[in-house]
């Protein structure tokens, strides 16, 4: 209906009514202790109307009531102890509702509750022991408040729940053990609540588990492989902890939204990252065989700007805002092909799979001479991450543009929402609780601008909004909460010293400065370096086209160019005439990125990823492919060519004929390199960080180097049936 005005004393007369609902309107003024006639009332919904004061104890009064929600009020003060009367309630629903104070020890009463609602308040003190008596209880969500830990180990009891939401519990660490009892369990969102400890291998016996989040607290050890193979899950959030151990080499098919971001695995990326269709998978800030060194030469930009959700603009000001609508999702990354800046999501909105992640406004924005800037805006259900990358060192300004679109300006009920949630730079929180909407005076569609000074040390600047459990969920719909911005920038506050130009892929001159540059970059900047390769991943999942440098940035050097089935197929199954290294397909370094070491013996080290790296920069080099019968003998397999060359003294002749301009140093120093990362022995390579400061001209090259013996001793026949 959407009424305005005061609830009308009159309504309380009515003492025959079993069922009230007065929700969705606007009625503003305090709630009347005179509600306390209505006895007969079953039935009560308050919600979204505005209502102010404190909650009247003669709610006590309603004995026959069932189901009593008032969330999304402007209420204040401290439930009434006269609430734990109402020992026939089923259903309490008050979030968002602004009371405040511990729950009363009355409510242990409440022994007929079913669900329990009280999100997004200022309730204090510990979660209640007593909420392990509710045996009845099925639905359980207490985010976004004060409480300290520990969370209550009688919730063990509660094995009737279906849903479990607890978060922001603060102070004391708690354990997990609690919840391996409880395998009625749909739902279990345990975030940000200093929990500590291991995961217990018994979760994986919650067999109805389809939503699972753990992140943002403190657990470390490895993951259960009980919680990889449950038939049940779909969403898994284990982010922003301690955990380490690598990644398992099968997982559950129903399993398709893994969120495993800062924590401390490492080892190999199993082919399942691949594999898996409609898998959303972030590994953001691990340690997946990255090699950490200086990060000095990969300087590329000293500002940046980002048109978060919409395309590229720019301002009346002169900046210019790329574009940014790639498809997020629930545990998804995206990296810009220019390297200048990339984006991590994590989070799944509550009740409404369906929830886009961009939002869009054709309004008219005040505050601003750029309206158009802010008719979208990137969404976010829990941590939303912005990153600068080879930014120069130096001191920057950063300004972060809000405009609130979900919510109306007229008051009506659609007003009342609140989308709150923390802003974070450089790891530092610089804003608690920040509210769009307020710090615009309380209306919609004006332009926020914040406004920072940022410090960058380590050539990359991280922004990070994420939501702590406050604001209203579900207004106007259900779904509207967490962290909203709708552009970004960065300027120096310094004369830069780089040329401020990003590398393009389309402009072949660049390729040379690109291998050293990007080399330098994906190694030093570990925890990014696993969100470019999987970028990568999923543009090859949408397209079969190999562009020769998507093909590099993405480092592709795990063992896994060639799979088991198509290792059988090419072998005829393993065949004794074609073994690996020799017979019918000839040496192995026609065929892929193998080290002979891995394809004749098995043996996998390190060095067998610094091969393979030899092989991938010969090929962004030359712009061509490793093997390609079609160019002719001479010119088939590129290492045999490059080696010809080089004793020929005409290595300069590799290089692209594409590639109008170049430094011929470098090209020299890339061949000399990539000579030195393919040598047969894996113990005569150079280690991956030694390749990085070659590259980044911080070393001296080795320049007395051999053909190897596989290009000498090995004979082979043709293998174009193979590469077609």
């Amino acid at each position: 209906m959407d009424v305005g005005g005061q609830i009308p004393e009159e309504l309380w007369t009515l003492t025959y009514l079993s069922y009230l609902n007065l929700g969705y309107n606007f009625l503003t003024g305090s709630l009347s202790p005179s509600i306390g006639n209505l006895t007969n009332l079953q039935y009560l919904g308050l919600s979204m109307i505005a209502l102010s004061g404190e909650v009247p104890k003669e709610l006590g009064l309603l004995s026959q009531l069932s189901s009593l929600y008032f969330l999304s009020n402007n209420f204040s003060g401290p439930l009434p102890p006269e609430l734990g009367n109402l020992t026939k309630l089923e259903i309490f629903s008050f979030p968002s509702c602004g009371v405040s104070g511990e729950i009363p020890s009355t409510f242990e009463n409440l022994q007929s509750i079913k669900s329990f609602y009280a999100s997004d308040n200022e309730l204090t003190g510990k979660i209640p022991h007593f909420i392990g008596t509710w045996s009845n209880l099925i639905n359980l969500a207490l985010q976004g408040n004060s409480f300290q830990g520990p969370i209550p180990s009688t919730l063990a009891t509660l094995t009737s729940l279906v849903q479990l939401r607890l978060s922001d519990i603060s102070n004391t660490s708690s354990p997990l053990a609690f919840i391996t009892n409880i395998k009625s369990l749909v739902t279990l969102e345990l975030r940000n609540n200093d929990i500590a400890g291991t995961i217990p291998s018994s979760i994986g016996k919650l067999t109805q588990l389809k939503h699972l989040d753990l992140s943002f607290n403190k657990l470390n050890g490895p993951i259960p492989d009980s919680i990889f193979n449950m038939d049940s899950l779909i969403y898994l959030f284990l982010g922003n902890n301690s955990l380490n151990g690598t990644l398992p080499w099968k997982i559950s098919s129903s399993l398709l939204n893994i969120d495993l971001s800062y924590n401390n695995f490492a080892g190999s990326i199993p082919f399942w990252v691949n594999d898996q269709q409609n898998l959303q998978l972030n590994l953001v800030g691990n340690n997946f065989t990255i090699d950490n060194s200086s990060n000095s030469n990969f300087l590329l930009d000293s500002n940046f700007g980002i048109n978060c959700g919409g395309e590229q603009i720019t301002s009346s000001d002169g900046v210019v805002y790329e574009k940014d609508d790639e498809t997020l999702g629930p545990a998804t990354h995206f990296v810009t092909r220019s390297k200048r800046w990339a984006v991590s999501n994590v989070g799944r909105f509550q009740w409404n799979d369906s929830h886009s992640y961009i939002s869009t406004s054709s309004s008219h924005f005040t505050n601003t001479l750029d309206s158009e800037l802010f008719q979208t805006a990137r969404l976010s259900a829990s941590s939303l991450r912005y990153y600068g990358l080879g930014l120069q060192n130096g001191n920057y300004t950063v300004k972060l543009h809000f405009a609130e679109t979900a919510f109306e300006n007229p008051r009506t009920w659609t007003s009342l929402g609140k989308r709150i949630f923390d802003i974070y730079i450089q790891g530092n929180r610089v804003i608690q609780n920040f509210d769009i909407r307020k710090e615009a005076g309380g209306i919609s569609f004006k332009v926020v601008l914040k406004e920072f000074k940022v410090v960058v040390s380590q050539n990359y600047l991280e922004i990070h909004l994420f939501w702590a459990g406050k604001g209203t969920c579900c207004i106007p719909e259900v779904g509207n909460y967490g962290p909203s911005i709708s552009a970004i920038s960065a300027t120096q506050d310094f004369t830069p010293t780089v040329s401020n130009i990003s590398p393009s892929l389309s402009n072949k001159k660049s390729r040379t400065s690109l291998i050293v540059g990007i080399t330098v970059g994906v190694v030093i900047l570990s925890f990014m370096s696993i969100l470019v390769a999987f970028y990568l991943i999923q543009i090859r999942k949408k397209s079969q086209m190999k562009d020769d440098d998507d093909e590099f940035l993405g480092i592709d050097v795990k063992p896994l160019t060639f799979r088991y089935a198509e290792l059988k197929t090419a072998t005829n199954d393993f065949d004794s005439s074609n073994k690996l290294g020799e017979g019918g397909f000839g040496p192995v370094y026609k065929v892929g990125y193998l080290a002979p070491e891995y394809a004749m013996l098995g043996h996998l080290t390190e060095k067998t990823d610094v091969f393979a790296f030899g092989v991938v920069a010969l090929e962004i080099l030359t712009g061509r492919t490793n093997s390609d019968p079609d160019l002719g003998e001479e010119k088939a397999y590129l290492l045999e060519w490059a080696w010809n060359l080089h004793e020929e003294g005409r290595e300069i002749d590799l290089v692209d004929s594409k590639l109008s301009e170049f430094i011929e140093q470098e090209v020299r120093r890339i061949i000399q390199v990539a000579f030195l990362c393919t040598r047969a022995s894996p113990t005569t390579r150079p280690s991956m960080s030694k390749v990085v400061t070659m590259l980044s001209v911080d070393t001296d090259v080795d320049t007395e180097f051999l053909r190897p013996s596989y290009l000498v001793d090995w004979k082979y026949n043709d293998v174009s049936s193979l590469m077609s």
